[in-house]
Order: structure tokens, then sequence, then C-alpha cells
């Protein structure tokens, strides 16, 4: 299980949620006041970890929402070939490729160590700024 469950009055400015099932990390919440027959709704603006797509969404605050587990991980670069990265796992020597992001290709050599995120089944690499 790659997520847990968690109510939106419990959610913070930069932890991460589900929206529309992708991981996105919470950039603002504004938290409404409730109505005479209603109750407290929050708006929540997000932005996806994979796509860095701005995501914007309403709930209750009593509405249960899923929580995505992210593993950061250290990986070694074994190539850089096509846009696309060969890393082999740092812990389980698990190789895998993943694609790189035009601003990644000058930073990821061969032989050099970097972290990538998992969640929910997708890989990414992550580069320190």
């Amino acid at each position: 299980m790659g997520w847990q469950e968690a109510e939106v009055r419990e959610l913070k400015v930069g932890r991460y949620m589900m929206v529309d099932e992708t991981p996105c990390k919470i950039m603002e919440i504004n938290l409404s006041k409730p109505g005479k027959h209603g109750e407290a709704k929050a708006r929540i603006v997000a932005i996806g970890i994979f796509d860095n797509q701005k995501k914007s969404v309403v709930f209750p605050v009593k509405h249960k929402v899923k929580v995505p587990i992210i593993e950061k991980k250290n990986a070694q670069v074994l190539s850089v070939a096509n846009n696309e990265a060969q890393l082999m796992d740092s812990e389980t020597y698990e190789t895998f490729v993943l694609p790189l992001e035009p601003d990644q290709i000058d930073k990821v050599k061969p032989g050099t160590e970097v972290s990538y995120w998992e969640a929910m089944g997708t890989r990414r690499i992550m580069l320190q700024n």
C-alpha cells in the first residue's frame, strides 16, 4: 500500500496529498468558516511532484484524503544517453532507467550519486538546487 488516509484538517503546507491519483505537494490551504447548516471547507492548492501541474481542490475539513508514502532513495548513475539515465539503487542494487529533464542533463554524470523519489509506483530524479 503506497498511501495512508488523513483528514483534510490534519494537512499542512509543505506536506503531500493525492489529487486525481497524483502525488502533490501542498502549497496553500485556505479554510472557510462553517455556514449555518454546513461545515468548514478547505481550499487546497497543490503542485504534482512528478508532473509539476498546479491543482486546486475544495473539501470539507472532515473529508478523508490519501497521503502518499514517498520513499527518498539514492542511486549511482551508470550511464547517460538519449536524455535518459541508467541508475543503480544504492541499497538494493536494482538497475533502472529514468528520463532526464532538460535542466538535469548537464548535472547528471556517470559515476555520480543522485537522489530519487518513489511514490505510487513512479520514480523521478530529484536534484538539490
